[in-house]
């Protein structure tokens, strides 16, 4: 091989050590933030070792998982979601690290499929915009938490420019775009019976934060 030929070589295997270095960096670099966002969500819904705890619209498990870790052996985590591919990397996540102590649930365009009274508390991590029929969905969510429980919506104000590149399909027109507006959200979720105890503006990511606290009365969608 001559002497140039060497030289492309190493200038090739730097290049991939850059790249592949890189990628590990970005990939922990989310990590940490993921980390970090589990555990203000935890914060937000005073979560401790026992607690009980859905992820609705949980994606892949990320944020199933870590609440998981936190809320112990003698705590649950019910994770939902309507996509079968999703659902299976998500049994796939605990089983990896090695927790009994998330249940997979397989929800519906409009219901969590969350066992009744069964959560201290429930949250929602940009899932809310996406919803179809919300009042029957903010029903069920209603249903699942015992009297008093916490449930956090994390999500982001409408975007006319996010809408024309990712349409959101088929929810109420009222939206204003690829997101919702957090007066909305509190408007409709108020409606079915529950209280804003927390607002936080600032959340990661430029997205809000809304906690509510379920009150007394079973509510129904109109």
């Amino acid at each position: 091989m001559g002497r140039f030929g060497r030289k492309a070589q190493v200038v090739l295997g730097g290049t991939l050590l850059v790249l592949v270095g890189g990628g590990v960096g970005v990939t922990r670099f989310i990590a940490a933030g993921n980390r970090a966002e589990a555990a203000d969500i935890a914060s937000a819904l005073q979560l401790e070792p026992g607690s009980s705890v859905a992820d609705v619209g949980a994606g892949k498990g990320t944020f199933s998982i870590e609440l998981a870790r936190k809320v112990g052996p003698d705590g649950q985590v019910f994770a939902t979601e309507i996509d079968e591919k999703l659902l299976k990397q998500i049994r796939r996540a605990a089983t990896d690290a090695s927790l009994h102590n998330v249940t997979v649930i397989e929800g519906g365009e409009a219901d969590a499929g969350l066992p009744e009274a069964c959560c201290d508390a429930v949250f929602l991590r940009g899932v809310y915009h996406h919803l179809t029929q919300p009042a029957t969905t903010n029903a069920s969510l209603f249903r699942a938490l015992r009297p008093g429980g916490r449930l956090a919506i994390i999500d982001f104000p409408p975007s006319r420019w996010l809408s024309f590149f990712f349409p959101v399909r088929d929810v109420p027109a009222n939206r204003g775009g690829h997101g919702v507006p957090a007066e909305l959200v509190i408007e409709e979720l108020t409606a079915a019976g529950f209280a804003l105890d927390q607002r936080i503006d600032d959340w990661r990511n430029n997205r809000y934060c809304l906690v509510f606290r379920r009150g007394g009365a079973r509510q129904h969608p109109r």
